[in-house]
């Protein structure tokens, strides 16, 4: 309905343009005092009809266009000496449809036609003519100069507007993406994890109550549990952009290398230089660095003690986890999905992350990760 009302209110708009353009067009014939024989009739017939010519002027626009430029030549040629206003009105709406070579084209012919229509009228002799048509001609080509920036500056906003409506879209499909991402997250992992929490917690509970020894591997298994039921918990809510809780970071890492330590590998964490406006992104990918890489150890490395140390530089955090496991320089190592995800995280930060066997034995990752960058 909006739609068919402006098409309403544009053809009125364009009905009294045509109107006025005409009545201007026949006034300024009057005014030159032509007398009423065939040609003088002739000559205003086409100074209406190339006025009124322009209300189709949105419909039809080179129709219109050849419509208003023989009627130019014509009324010149009939000795009214007036302007090709319907026809420069005709070149703009030419131009803002997109018929820019017809337009162009056309142009040139009329202008090249006015002096000979003048020179037939007898109006003005040669060089009057020339000069005529060479003024009408700069006129033209300014009215066809702004209807080309027009038809381009419309080009481009609906370049723009396609544009965001596609990245719209592309954020709508991520966002539709991630929430089946956390749904299937939580329909497959919730259940089994709680399962292992709640039963390591009930074994805990009964060998105490029994008074009996709480193995040490039972215990790991149930703080396993509880972390891996918060992580799983943090990673949803990440999942649908629930703020409300803040990501593991820095501040985390003692407590990780705490835990670490009761899975049998004894781990120590050292801290050099002094934390500094380290941005969150940074503190997320060295908590996940540090937490994969003790999770390897533990799982993989056959370690008796590993290491961590994080070294805080003005311009960038270094981080370095070594173990003394039973990796060796000719063992070349394959990287799996953990060491994929800990190399794309610190490479979308613009840092870089080395994970090799240590030519004393055991296994070292090595990250730097840039500050101003991820910031």
């Amino acid at each position: 309905m909006n739609k068919g009302w402006f098409r309403v209110r544009a053809g009125v708009r364009d009905g009294l343009i045509a109107v006025g353009v005409a009545a201007a067009l026949l006034i300024t014939g009057v005014s030159g005092q032509h007398p009423a024989t065939g040609v003088g009739l002739l000559g205003y017939v086409l100074l209406a009809v190339g006025g009124l010519a322009l209300a189709a002027g949105r419909r039809a626009p080179v129709a219109v266009l050849a419509v208003t430029g023989v009627c130019a030549v014509g009324y010149q040629a009939a000795g009214f000496d007036v302007a090709a206003v319907a026809f420069l009105f005709a070149v703009y709406a030419a131009m803002r449809a997109g018929h820019r070579l017809i337009t162009v084209a056309m142009s040139v012919a009329v202008m090249a036609s006015l002096p000979l229509a003048a020179l037939v009228s007898g109006l003005h002799d040669a060089g009057e003519a020339f000069a005529q048509a060479r003024g009408a001609l700069q006129i033209a080509w300014l009215i066809a100069a702004g209807a080309a920036g027009e038809a381009l500056r419309q080009a481009e906003q609906r370049a723009d507007e396609a544009e965001r409506t596609r990245e719209e879209a592309a954020r709508r499909r991520a966002d539709e993406e991630r929430l089946h991402i956390a749904r299937e997250l939580h329909d497959s992992l919730t259940h089994q994890i709680s399962v292992i929490k709640v039963q390591s917690e009930a074994a805990v509970h009964v060998a105490r109550k029994r008074g009996e020894p709480v193995p040490d591997a039972l215990l790991v298994i149930r703080e396993a549990g509880r972390e891996a039921s918060r992580e799983l918990r943090a990673t949803l809510e990440a999942l649908r952009d629930d703020d409300t809780t803040p990501p593991h970071g820095l501040d985390h890492i003692p407590e990780l290398v705490e835990r670490a330590g009761r899975t049998g590998v004894r781990t120590t964490l050292t801290i050099q230089g002094r934390q500094h406006g380290v941005p969150a992104a940074v503190g997320r990918t060295v908590y996940r660095i540090v937490q994969e890489s003790l999770t390897n150890v533990a799982r993989h490395a056959d370690a008796t003690a590993a290491s961590v140390h994080i070294d805080y530089r003005p311009d960038a955090v270094a981080l370095r986890i070594d173990d003394n496991g039973k990796a060796t320089p000719d063992i070349d190592p394959v990287p799996g999905i953990g060491l994929l995800g800990m190399r794309e995280r610190v490479t979308a930060l613009g840092g870089s992350l080395r994970a090799a066997p240590r030519d004393e034995g055991g296994f070292t990752v090595r990250a730097e990760l840039p500050v101003e960058s991820a910031a």
